[in-house]
């Protein structure tokens, strides 16, 4: 159940954490908080977490991928590792809010000490980076992990390509190597463009990669040393999550954190708690190349311009403009006359920023959630466990929505206060319930369900099942939902 090391004959156990959770801010419209940036699509229609998935799959003898991620993502988060070609199993930490990075890796950290032994490798990677090739990702790893068997924290640094300003940055020891790698001296945060620019000068200063890789045993005995009451904390939250696995169900690969011990937690990086206060953090300079995907700028990259200078995705004209990306999946967007220029369209938001204020889009999401906007959470389309709705319009008294619902799934037995629904099926077979009594509907059916009617919709058949459901009321918003029962585990706001 181990990998080997190159060039040896000792075999430790590697598991592959994956920290699923960025909320991507700075790629709004695109990311929302209801869809975040793990999902975000790459130009060969990969989801970055499914990507990550492979990635973690493919290295060499790892028992199985740990995934941390918020419990609201999780039946999400399965539906992209069926569809990456990881293979192998799949454990998973549902977390009940955000705590970061230090909380996250502390759950992973107790989970691979009592499932696979306290001397465990855990190598911590975010969800949403891109990281190629595999062949020096693997090699680079090798590295790190005889690095982590001997005691040390092992990141990855890569050398920095231009000034960067939105990266941290390591600085290494040059005269102290380590193995395959380097003493780290400081971490430095987010640098101001002069700095930077004299970090690309230097040689001794790397971006942070944000890729960790040590013993489960060794970082909780660091967490306790430097952050002595989130230990204690997380070591509680532990406890209770691991006892209610037992209570509810000792065969699954997935615990689920407790609300109340969970929260307790300090919502701190890993980088802050525990890495840039550790004297046992060595550094092995990247030989694959690494992005974190942080900014339009970013995405951008992943397409080859034009002679132009332009970068298109999807559906754009480019008329006398230079410099410009431009992403429309949804419908024709033209430019004309303009340059150095970030477009992105949604089905229900447009961005048009400046290429050089790309790390500034985030003041847009945090503008959006203090107006409770819900642009900042939602799309039109709206991932659940059963499937998706996409809202198709909506007007002070009506809201008409297209419901998608997988094979053998159903929404939550339900009923709402304020609004009326009226169904029509338009593919598939539909087995409904109102008030006890159930119904199959074939195409072309439909059926009302009046304001305190307790319902459910299922899908009967073996085909996605598609529906128009029609709102009509006083009051339309997702919060009219009083569930019943619900299959998923889900007694929260929300189909």
């Amino acid at each position: 159940m181990g990998t080997s090391l190159s060039g040896g004959e000792t075999y430790v156990t590697v598991v592959p954490v994956i920290l699923s959770g960025g909320a991507g801010s700075r790629l709004w419209p695109v990311s929302r908080a209801l869809y975040p940036k793990p999902f975000l699509r790459l130009p060969d229609g990969r989801s970055l977490l499914c990507a990550a998935f492979e990635r973690a799959g493919a290295l060499q003898g790892t028992p199985g991928i740990l995934l941390v991620t918020n419990r609201d993502y999780a039946f999400q988060c399965q539906d992209e590792f069926v569809a990456s070609r990881a293979g192998g199993s799949l454990h998973s930490i549902l977390e009940p809010v955000g705590r970061n990075t230090a909380p996250a890796i502390a759950m992973a950290a107790w989970f691979a000490r009592e499932r696979w032994g306290e001397d465990t490798v855990l190598l911590a990677i975010a969800a949403d980076h891109l990281i190629v090739p595999q062949d020096a990702f693997q090699a680079d790893v090798d590295a790190a992990v005889a690095l982590a068997r001997d005691g040390w924290i092992a990141t990855f640094g890569v050398r920095p390509a231009y000034p960067e300003i939105g990266y941290g940055y390591i600085e290494i020891d040059r005269a102290r190597p380590i193995g395959g790698g380097y003493a780290t001296r400081k971490f430095k945060e987010k640098p101001t463009p002069d700095v930077a620019a004299t970090y690309i000068l230097d040689g001794a200063h790397y971006w942070n990669s944000g890729i960790f890789c040590m013993r489960a045993d060794l970082y909780l005995k660091e967490l306790e040393t430097h952050q002595p009451a989130l230990a204690t904390a997380a070591a509680i939250a532990w406890a209770e999550a691991r006892e209610r696995k037992v209570r509810l169900d000792p065969a699954s690969q997935t615990i689920e954190l407790a609300l109340e011990s969970f929260a307790a937690l300090d919502d701190i990086s890993v980088d802050y708690a525990v890495i840039e206060r550790s004297r046992r953090v060595a550094m092995v300079p990247a030989s694959f190349e690494w992005s974190d995907i942080g900014s339009w700028r970013a995405v951008s990259e992943l397409t080859p311009p034009d002679t132009d200078g332009n970068r298109i995705v999807g559906r754009a004209l480019a008329l006398d403009t230079r410099n410009t990306f431009i992403q429309s999946g949804h419908r024709l967007t033209a430019a004309v006359g303009v340059e150095d220029l970030l477009i992105v369209d949604t089905e229900d938001a447009l961005l048009v920023a400046h290429a050089s204020r790309a790390q500034d889009v985030k003041r847009i999401t945090d503008r959006l959630r203090a107006e409770g906007h819900e642009a900042q959470k939602l799309h039109r389309t709206v991932h659940r466990p059963w499937g998706s709705f996409t809202v198709l319009e909506e007007g002070a008294h009506h809201k008409i929505k297209r419901l998608s619902v997988k094979p053998g799934a159903c929404i939550s037995l339900q009923m709402h206060q304020h609004r009326s629904e009226h169904w029509v099926v338009v593919e598939g077979e539909a087995r409904v319930t109102k008030e006890g009594e159930q119904v199959t509907l074939g195409r072309d059916q439909s059926t009302d369900i009046p304001a305190g009617t307790k319902h459910r919709l299922e899908n009967a058949g073996s085909e996605p099942l598609i529906v128009i459901e029609v709102q009509t009321g006083r009051y339309l918003g997702e919060d009219d939902i009083q569930r019943i029962e619900d299959r998923y585990g889900r007694m929260s706001d929300g189909k």
